[in-house]
């Protein structure tokens, strides 16, 4: 069993789908929801397909944490981020999730671009939510329970 799935287990985690690019697991007692990418790259897609179901998890009520593990990954998409950021992001938060915390792969260059393409979307849409949002890095689903 590897240490994802125990820390999922031992924290009362349900997975409640997965498929071929995603692991998707919820606990409505925490009001947290996790997806684990397990794919290096996710066609856009597939991306917002895993996203749209977990809208409807979410849409249940209850959650106010969202958990983004994107270790798998090895290749960085503009577009997937920006629908991600800018309309996934933002009909979530009137849902009550207001909460994000973001795994990323430990590659230097990834957490780069990340970071530029965060730059561009609020100066491309300044009248973006991500100041009514609390958005925080870890390194590890542990640290992203925690805090």
């Amino acid at each position: 069993m590897n240490a994802t799935v125990n820390l999922i287990e031992t924290n009362n985690f349900e997975l409640i789908f997965e498929e071929r690019d995603a692991k998707v697991y919820a606990s409505p007692e925490k009001g947290i929801v996790i997806c684990e990418l397990l794919s290096d790259y996710v066609p856009i897609d597939n991306f917002k397909s895993i996203f749209l179901r977990i809208s409807e998890i979410i849409k249940q009520g209850g959650y106010s944490k969202f958990i983004f593990d994107k270790r798998a990954l090895r290749a960085f998409h503009q577009p997937s981020m920006e629908w991600y950021f800018l309309h996934w992001k933002n009909e979530m938060l009137e849902y009550g999730v207001s909460q994000h915390r973001k795994i990323l792969p430990a590659e230097k260059w990834f957490e780069k671009m990340v970071m530029i393409a965060k730059e561009q979307i609020l100066k491309n849409n300044p009248d973006n939510i991500i100041e009514k949002l609390d958005i925080r890095y870890c390194d590890s689903i542990e640290e992203a329970i925690a805090i």
